[in-house]
């Protein structure tokens, strides 16, 4: 299994669940920059609903690569093909050393990597590090009309945002993997038994 290197400054996603509206901009940017087929997503919009009438509640989630600070997906990776990025603590991929095994999609308990079929590889959300890197912003950041998402260094979107949190109702246990998210979550998204919400 491949060696999971501690990271003390990895960079993440904030998401203000608050002004989302669902509308799934930052999908459909981040399947166009990654040249996407049908049936393939890096980053997912997801709607649900609770309570009941009279008092219903909705709220979405945008979902891409938490970039965890130990993330599973690289603990379980025999060919070494997932790895954390020294320089910003983001979740990487080496499409050259991957061997389709599907480990990693197995061991994400946000089942975030996509094996790309056509490929026998898998592939996944790397935070654009190719944007980034000549000083742009994500696809799904510049995107997003509501201005819902950003990406920088968790030890500073935490401080920005102490409301925030890195786990919600539809999604697992955060004690495991430790993401590098921070939601300003909806009431609704932190309590109950929420339903998906086909629009």
């Amino acid at each position: 299994m491949a060696d999971v290197k501690e990271n003390k400054s990895p960079q993440g996603f904030y998401f203000d669940q608050q002004a989302c509206i669902g509308c799934r901009t930052c999908q459909v940017a981040c399947k166009d920059k990654n040249d996407l087929e049908v049936g393939y997503l890096f980053r997912k919009v997801e709607s649900f609903e609770t309570g009941e009438f009279p008092k219903p509640a909705t709220f979405h989630y945008s979902g891409a690569c938490n970039h965890c600070h130990t993330p599973a997906c690289v603990d379980v990776c025999p060919a070494g093909a997932t790895y954390i990025n020294e320089e910003d603590g983001t979740v990487q991929h080496d499409d050259d050393k991957c061997i389709g095994c599907e480990y990693c999609t197995e061991a994400c308990p946000y089942h975030h990597p996509v094996l790309i079929k056509e490929l026998q590889v898998v592939h996944r959300c790397d935070g654009c590090i190719n944007l980034r890197a000549v000083g742009e912003r994500p696809a799904c950041v510049a995107a997003c009309p509501m201005r819902a998402l950003d990406f920088g260094p968790i030890d500073e979107l935490r401080p920005a945002h102490p409301e925030g949190v890195n786990q919600i109702s539809v999604l697992p246990d955060a004690a495991t993997t430790d993401p590098s998210v921070v939601i300003n979550a909806r009431p609704a998204a932190l309590e109950g038994d929420p339903k998906p919400l086909v629009l």
